[in-house]
């Protein structure tokens, strides 16, 4: 019996689908809110009776990250579901036996890596809550395998995406079709990323290798495009011409620092400041060496491909 918390969200729901049609029974938890922010997450003794009988656990719910954090309530809540909520199903999960638990973590929960390519050993801490919360989860995973003896694994997931995705990614995508998105400078940074079902078989190789146990992997992609290649090949997976021009660098920054004096003063966050054009034209850079190496695992759906899957109607 396999269980999935979050079986509903983007990918839960995948994954609960490719384990159906191999023959797994499967068992989903759902993690939604109720009226008063709380889940079930937060109840160890509901958890206890979803991970009666469980033989797999794959927790895949979380609070998402977005942007940094800018209200105590949302920092609070960062801790709450991802650190809390983490802690609370694999104490559930040992108490019941469960004998292999995969969490899908993050590379925010690394230190940022500037413009160098950085792999699970990247010294210094993660500057947002949600980072810390993850990181914070990622040690509680393994402190409990640890003390269950339970086969526990960290996947930090490079930016996902895929058709059905809600992420920057796939906002990006409809903006360029709608012709609303700047044609970007090409900065040369890298952005790794990595198509859902590069994760889905990530999760399923480190659930049964037992070189896995107790190990944190990087998932991503071994191409890292830039923003600007990403931005052509979002118009090439939309049939739309190439674009010849950019909009310049320096013209950019001022948008974004636009955004950002007028943010306080309209008490809400504008949809361009410098976070945004961070995300655009710096890189955010990971190695996924070392689950090539020791598992033989390798991302296998390209930029092409998986946009083109992306962005299907």
């Amino acid at each position: 019996m396999d269980l999935i918390s979050g079986g509903s969200g983007f990918i839960g729901a995948r994954l609960h689908r490719r384990l159906l049609a191999v023959g797994r029974e499967c068992r989903l938890l759902s993690c939604r809110p109720d009226a008063s922010g709380r889940t079930v997450l937060t109840d160890p003794a509901a958890l206890s009776v979803a991970c009666a009988g469980v033989d797999r656990l794959f927790h895949c719910a979380g609070h998402a990250h977005a942007f940094s954090s800018r209200s105590a309530e949302d920092t609070a809540r960062h801790w709450q579901v991802n650190f809390d909520g983490t802690r609370n199903l694999v104490e559930a999960a040992g108490q019941a036996g469960v004998r292999k638990f995969v969490f899908l973590s993050s590379v925010k929960a690394m230190a940022e890596p500037g413009e160098a390519m950085v792999d699970e050993d990247f010294p210094g801490v993660p500057e947002t809550a949600y980072g810390q919360a993850k990181a914070a989860a990622e040690a509680a995973v393994l402190e409990a395998g640890r003390r269950y003896g339970m086969h526990v694994v960290n996947l930090r997931l490079a930016m996902v995406y895929g058709a059905g995705g809600r992420g920057n990614l796939e906002r990006m995508g409809r903006l360029v079709r709608r012709g609303w998105f700047p044609p970007l400078p090409d900065t040369g940074n890298h952005r790794s990323l990595v198509h859902v079902d590069d994760v889905l078989s990530a999760m399923t190789l480190v659930a049964d290798d037992v070189r896995a146990a107790g190990k944190t992997y990087i998932v991503a992609h071994h191409e890292a495009p830039s923003g600007r290649t990403l931005f052509d090949a979002l118009r090439a997976a939309q049939g739309l011409p190439p674009c010849r021009w950019t909009v310049p660098e320096f013209l950019l920054q001022l948008l974004a620092r636009a955004g950002d004096a007028l943010a306080p003063l309209a008490g809400r966050r504008f949809p361009f400041d410098s976070e945004v054009l961070a995300r655009l034209l710096q890189s955010a850079w990971y190695s996924p060496a070392r689950i090539q190496r020791e598992l033989g695992w390798q991302a296998r759906i390209g930029v092409t491909a998986g946009l083109t899957e992306m962005l299907k109607k």
